[in-house]
C-alpha cells in the first residue's frame, strides 16, 4: 500500500532522511519510532505529499507520489501531531468541508460522522466553533475527518498525544479494525508500550537513517521494545 524507496530529504547540509526504504502492506499497522529530530515527521509529510523530497520514490497503492500526487492523496489520510484546523469553522462545518473535498455523498458522510462523533464523544460539540476546542477535542476532530472517506492508507504523527485514556483506547481499537478490513497504517509514536502491543511491524530511525525494521519479533526478540530502542540509541 505504501512503498518508500531510497527516500532522501535534505535541509541545507543536514540530511533529515537518508536513503530510507520501507514497505507497508495492506492490513499492517507499522510503527515508526525514533528520538525528536530523527526524521519521522519529515518522512510522514513526504509520504502524504506535503513535503517535496530530493531523492527516491514514494508509491501509494502502486501510484507514484511525484507523478500522480492527486491520485495518491485520494487514497490516504494524514493526521499531524498538532492538528492545525480552521478555527473559524464549527466542527460539523469542518467535517463537511473535508467530505466535500473527497466527494463523499451525503448519506455516507452522515453515517460516518455520526458513528465516529459518538465513538469519540464529540457529537454535542460539533456545533461549536473549533476555536473553542481543547487540544484533545481538536485531535479527535482531526481523527474523525481522516476517516470520513475510508482511506486505504492512514499516516499519523504521534496520534495519541492529547487524547484521554478512553479516546486513546478507542483509537487503538479503530486502528486494528481498519487494518483487519484491509487498510494500512503508518504512524510515529514515542509511546513504546503502545507500539509494542499494537504494531505488526516496527521501524527505528536515528539521525535520518533506518537502523532496524521488521516484525515486532524480529526487532525486539525476547527483550522489550524499550530496551532494544535504548540500546540502539546508545550505539554511535
Amino acid at each position: 500500500m505504501l512503498r518508500i524507496e531510497h527516500l532522501t530529504k535534505v535541509y541545507g547540509e543536514k540530511r533529515a532522511v537518508d536513503d530510507l526504504s520501507l514497505h507497508i502492506r495492506p492490513g499492517e499497522i507499522y510503527g515508526f519510532i525514533g528520538h525528536n529530530g530523527a526524521g519521522k515527521t519529515t518522512t510522514l509529510k513526504s509520504c502524504c505529499g506535503i513535503l517535496q523530497y530530493d531523492l527516491g520514490e514514494i508509491y501509494v497503492d502502486a501510484k507514484n507520489m511525484k507523478e500522480q500526487s492527486l491520485e495518491c492523496k485520494k487514497k490516504l489520510a494524514y493526521i499531524p501531531d498538532n492538528p492545525d484546523l480552521y478555527d473559524f469553522m464549527t466542527g460539523i462545518q469542518f467535517l463537511n468541508f473535508v467530505a466535500d473535498i473527497y466527494e463523499v455523498d451525503a448519506i455516507l458522510r452522515r453515517e460516518r460522522i455520526d458513528k465516529y462523533a459518538r465513538m469519540f464523544e464529540l457529537t454535542s460539540d460539533l456545533a461549536q466553533p473549533i476555536s473553542a476546542y481543547s487540544h484533545g477535542m481538536k485531535q479527535k476532530l482531526a481523527i474523525i475527518s481522516a476517516l470520513i472517506h475510508e482511506p486505504k492508507l492512514i499516516l499519523m504523527d504521534e496520534p495519541f498525544v492529547g487524547l484521554d485514556p478512553k479516546a486513546a483506547h478507542l483509537l487503538k481499537t479503530t486502528m486494528r479494525q481498519l487494518c483487519d478490513d484491509g487498510a494500512a497504517i503508518f504512524f510515529s509514536t514515542h509511546v513504546l508500550e503502545v507500539a509494542e502491543k499494537l504494531c505488526d511491524k516496527i521501524a527505528i530511525i536515528k539521525g535520518g537513517v533506518l537502523i532496524k525494521s521488521g516484525t515486532m519479533e524480529e526487532v525486539k526478540g525476547d527483550a522489550s521494545l524499550e530496551n532494544v530502542f535504548m540500546e540502539l540509541e546508545a550505539v554511535q
